[in-house]
């Protein structure tokens, strides 16, 4: 009786968790609350940074640029959102932009706002456009909730909602392994979650929609993950790869997705 009970309660928690995402149309379940997820967020990224170099200061041109380009993709969100009537739907999001020297080859967006992006990563992109694409890619990630869904779905394997309790309310180290596993943040911290294709397609798509409307050419994309797969052969893959869809299929959907992209894009300064 107990099992069936769990059971049905886990089942009904993740009925009552699934809404639709209202620009891709698709049914999500996220059983964490947002405002849990940033509050994790900002104690992780100040950890984070605290055991990693930042670099920083307008003096370095590579740190400004992850600034800039930053600032115009998250710009570009908030008006969309505001201009659909979504803004509650970024409600708590104060968004941070950062630097970081490290080999690997990686980025990632925490909820609300909290961006890392490995010097690894500058080598691969070589320019800013390309830089906006990936950085759009990882922000839609974050503002879909595709880290919530994989942190719920870890959750429902631990026994769900006793399970959900539990992590939120001691938010053990098991807690904090998920919750960086789930977005990201590296092996080095906790056990990295793979997001499915249907994340990273909708990552892919959407991040090509900041990019454009931010006024960066959404066409960068292409070389870039030529470059990505360039980088990977004959050795292992970038972090940034290891869990994503090959390079061949990413770089066919997004040429199916550029005429969208292409008819938003407004050169900066237009």
């Amino acid at each position: 009786m107990l099992r069936i009970s769990v059971s049905v309660f886990i089942i009904s928690a993740a009925f009552i968790a699934c809404a639709k995402n209202p620009m891709s149309g698709r049914s999500q379940m996220k059983l964490l609350p947002e405002s849990e997820l940033q509050s994790m967020a900002t104690t992780q990224y100040q950890q984070f940074l605290s055991q990693n170099k930042v670099v920083g200061g307008f003096s370095n041109r590579d740190a400004e640029m992850v600034n800039r380009v930053g600032q115009r993709i998250t710009r570009a969100v908030e008006d969309y959102y505001a201009s659909k009537g979504w803004s509650n739907k970024l409600k708590g999001y104060q968004w941070e932009y950062k630097l970081v020297d490290s080999k690997d080859v990686n980025a990632w967006c925490m909820p609300g706002g909290k961006i890392v992006v490995y010097t690894g990563l500058l080598p691969i992109t070589q320019n800013e456009a390309a830089l906006a694409v990936v950085m759009g890619h990882e922000v839609t990630h974050a503002i879909f909730g595709h880290g919530n869904e994989r942190m719920s779905q870890g959750v429902l394997q631990l026994g769900g909602q006793l399970a959900l309790s539990v992590a939120l309310a001691n938010k053990p180290q098991e807690t904090q392994n998920l919750f960086l596993g789930a977005y990201g943040v590296g092996t080095s911290l906790g056990v990295l979650l793979p997001f499915s294709r249907t994340h990273e397609y909708e990552a892919d798509h959407y991040g090509l929609y900041w990019a454009a409307l931010a006024g960066y050419n959404p066409n960068e994309a292409i070389p870039l993950w030529q470059r990505m797969e360039q980088a990977s052969k004959g050795q292992k893959p970038p972090e940034f790869l290891s869990t994503h869809p090959s390079e061949g299929n990413r770089i066919e959907k997004l040429q199916q997705y550029m005429p969208e992209a292409l008819s938003l894009y407004k050169p900066i300064g237009n």
